[in-house]
């Protein structure tokens, strides 16, 4: 579980594949120990830690991981947001984040609302989880969505001045694909609502059992 609070920028090195099961190399530098087996959320997907040699991190991925993040589209080099799990006792200064991206968004503009940035994003597919003022994390990043539009499937956030300048986001372009993992807590909700709709429908076996038919 993480917040959505990115803690390091790490710098792609590699992504090497034997068959479906692939490492992926980074560099960045933690002030605390870092643990093998330990999860870390680069650019909002979990991965586990296999190995650490000084500052050089080591990933196992999976090709789905690969093929359904936008991690597949980095270059080597590229800034990557990072974030360690949250501990017990940790403050939750995000939303809850599980690490699991639920798909990719297109970042079609970026513009300015006084001091901050306003990224629009297209992501018809997830767009009917989303609620103005909702969380949302793009790349690993906590966000309140400002704007969601249905009929489009954009959405907007607003990203202020810190965030912008201490995670990736400052190095993306339109055009760009971003990771996005809707916010949880609407999931279960969504969900309660879509259960509850389908057990209170009405069908000529329910209208039998009630005594209304024969």
């Amino acid at each position: 579980m993480f917040t959505g609070l990115i803690q390091q920028i790490g710098r792609l090195t590699e992504i090497t594949f034997q068959g479906d099961a692939g490492r992926l190399s980074l560099m960045a530098k933690f002030t605390a120990p870092l643990q093998i087996g330990e999860s870390i959320a680069i650019n909002g997907a979990c991965l586990t830690l296999v190995a650490q040699q000084e500052d050089l991190l080591t990933f196992d991925v999976l090709r789905e991981t690969f093929e359904k993040t936008g991690l597949r589209g980095k270059p080597k080099g590229a800034p990557l947001n990072l974030e360690r799990a949250l501990r017990m006792g940790d403050p939750l200064g995000g939303h809850l984040v599980s690490g699991h991206v639920d798909g990719i968004g297109l970042l079609q503009r970026i513009t300015a609302a006084g001091r901050d940035k306003v990224l629009q994003v297209h992501a018809p597919a997830l767009i009917n989880e989303m609620v103005p003022k909702g969380s949302i994390a793009i790349d690993g990043v906590s966000l309140t969505l400002v704007e969601v539009r249905s009929a489009d499937g954009v959405f907007t956030v607003h990203v202020i001045p810190h965030t912008w300048d201490n995670t990736a986001f400052n190095s993306l372009r339109p055009g760009d694909q971003v990771n996005l993992e809707t916010d949880m807590l609407g999931k279960y909700v969504r969900q309660a609502l879509f259960n509850a709709a389908q057990n209170s429908a009405v069908s000529w076996d329910k209208l039998r059992s009630a005594g209304f038919l024969p």
